[in-house]
């Protein structure tokens, strides 16, 4: 079964029992600023595993693209991916830990046709604010698991959430792959990092509600939040060691053999990073949304990750600007479930190549900036690791380069120094990619319900103003601020920001009733509510109405009456990426 026919296979199964597919968000978070991609299947689902009511029901099933980076400089060994694709069902204050158990069984074995002695799974083993999950224990041995495939973990192992300081969280249940070699221990199990045991799935029984003062008390909704990484278990599918190996990756792999005239089995690593970070930066290039490589943000990670791939192209001597080469392939492998690739390829194709471009003429400067180092340094033997990690910090070289040169010069590097540096960069990125969700979508304060309405009212103030065509391209809420990204190829005037802001506060003042109404997307769409995505909307969708205003497709959170908002101050215009504007923008008395 390979990765076409998994994603398939997963969502009849469970169309089989009961869900609503619907269908991938954004890369890009919609109104969270939080987090800067898309790292879980649940995590746009957040307001309503909160219990704000799904259109699409009680019981939902998709498959979601998602994005993390906290890791990418591990990228390149057999398992760490910058982008993945996951497979989730849910159940909204539906069925339960019998439920979700009992389904992922079936599906595992009926349908992946996974011997039940392959399988090992784990369960909570309760602490002072939980009991341990004998629920779990007995319905996995009512399955035929035997105790030595039962295994029980403390929280780190075991427990989901919150996703904030306080909300709903609870214990897990994590099934694993067991590979059958010899154990490496006796105390070798799922949470041994030898290999023997690979994680395929996990069920998040959401049970309880951490509270501020740090207890938990049971939550009325119940709900079941699942993931199973589509890469990972398509190996497992297909009888390969590592994602790399599947149909996933070999098309790309195989373009980048063409374009290197090198063996894949001679350069793993180099290979890898490419095919990862192409795959990654070509989502993110061809999604609805359109992020551009750019200084900050999501744009800065996507330049990072073209940046590398180039420079990991060059060490295979590959001439030119050959990336958008292997982005085709990416695109022509996706697109039948991606469709918005093919719809933005052209921009893909010349982001990644002027990109590129620059690059090259970075990377060319940056060698005449080391030499000049090199040349500085006199009869120093030595190049620090500050130095060195200036080079790699600003000019994208890795250490490896850095010590080649090094030698060339006969010198050396300090390369523990070097070490510490990046260890810091590292721990800052990672921290800087954590999906806290503190905030965010489970935000849904008086202060950022007042800023998600004056988003609307802003929308369509700006296609009034400007132009029709205007499309919201990116949008992040704060309790203190909006942030609206949009298409438009030039600064605005004073006259234009004057204009759209006196707009917002007309409408405002008019005191016009904000009316939520849930009806077929079909429907929304012949009576002209936009939205922000092409197709990428359920059935059954949520509009809200101002009327002679605004009609948008959205999720909420929204006032119930305009002059609610109280009023609206933009506070900045400025350039967010090519073709690409960004108001910020307060709301209050003023």
């Amino acid at each position: 079964m390979n990765a076409k026919e998994l994603r398939k296979a997963y969502v009849d199964f469970f169309l089989k029992h009961g869900h609503a597919h619907i269908p991938s968000a954004s890369l890009i978070p919609e109104n969270d600023p939080t987090v800067l991609f898309t790292t879980a299947g649940m995590q746009p689902l957040v307001p309503y595993l909160l219990g704000q009511k799904h259109p699409a029901g009680k019981r939902l099933v998709n498959y979601q693209k998602c994005l993390r980076t906290g890791d990418i400089e591990d990228v390149g060994d057999s398992s760490h991916l910058t982008f993945f694709e996951m497979l989730g069902n849910w159940s909204l204050g539906d069925y339960f830990k019998e439920g979700s158990i009992k389904m992922s069984y079936e599906l595992l074995t009926d349908v992946l046709k996974i011997d039940i002695n392959s399988l090992a799974v784990t369960a909570f083993e309760g602490n002072e604010n939980a009991p341990k999950d004998m629920e779990t224990y007995h319905i996995w041995k009512g399955l035929g698991f035997g105790d030595d495939q039962i295994f029980f973990y403390g929280m780190k192992d075991n427990w989901w959430g919150p996703a904030g300081q306080t909300g709903p969280c609870g214990p897990d249940t994590e099934i694993f792959f067991d590979d059958g070699r010899q154990k490496c221990s006796p105390t070798c199990g799922p949470s041994c990092r030898c290999g023997k045991y690979v994680e395929i799935w996990n069920n998040v029984f959401m049970e309880y509600n951490k509270n501020a003062d740090g207890s938990y008390s049971p939550l009325s909704q119940k709900n079941v939040d699942t993931g199973m990484g589509l890469e990972r278990v398509a190996a497992l599918m297909e009888g390969v060691k590592t994602p790399y190996d599947t149909g996933l990756f070999v098309p790309i792999i195989e373009k980048i053999e063409e374009l290197s005239g090198k063996r894949y089995d001679e350069h793993v690593k180099d290979f890898r990073i490419i095919a990862d970070h192409l795959r990654a930066a070509t989502f993110l290039l061809g999604d609805d949304m359109g992020v551009a490589p750019s200084k900050m943000d999501q744009g800065y990670i996507l330049r990072r990750l073209i940046r590398r791939a180039s420079r990991y192209m060059r060490r295979l001597e590959i001439d030119g600007c050959r990336m958008a080469d292997v982005s085709r392939i990416i695109i022509d492998r996706y697109s039948d479930v991606y469709p918005e690739l093919e719809r933005n390829k052209e921009f893909v194709f010349a982001s990644i190549a002027s990109e590129e471009e620059k690059f090259n003429k970075t990377l060319d400067r940056g060698l005449r900036i080391a030499d000049r180092m090199f040349e500085d340094l006199g009869d120093t033997k030595v190049l620090s690791g500050e130095l060195a990690f200036r080079l790699y910090d600003t000019f994208g070289f890795p250490i490896e380069l850095t010590k080649e040169l090094a030698d060339e010069r006969g010198m050396t590097v300090d390369q523990k120094d070097f070490e510490n540096r990046f260890k810091e960069h590292q721990e800052r990125s990672r921290a800087g990619a954590e999906h806290k969700f503190k905030g965010g979508l489970a935000d849904c304060s008086d202060e950022t319900t007042k800023l998600h309405t004056a988003t609307h009212l802003l929308n369509a103030a700006l296609r009034q103003v400007l132009s029709a065509d205007i499309m919201q391209k990116g949008s992040n809420i704060t309790s203190e601020r909006l942030r609206f990204d949009f298409n438009f190829d030039r600064k605005m005037t004073p006259e234009e920001i004057q204009k759209v802001s006196d707009i917002v506060n007309d409408a405002i003042k008019a005191g016009i009733d904000v009316v939520c109404e849930e009806v077929p997307y079909e429907e929304a769409k012949r009576c002209g509510a936009i939205g922000v995505f092409e197709g990428k909307y359920e059935d059954i969708v949520k509009v809200y109405r101002i009327d002679g205003v605004s009609m948008e497709m959205c999720g909420g959170p929204h006032v119930s009456n305009t002059r609610d908002i109280g009023g609206f101050k933009i506070q900045k215009e400025e350039s967010s990426a090519a073709g690409v504007r960004r108001i910020k923008a307060v709301v209050g008395q003023f």
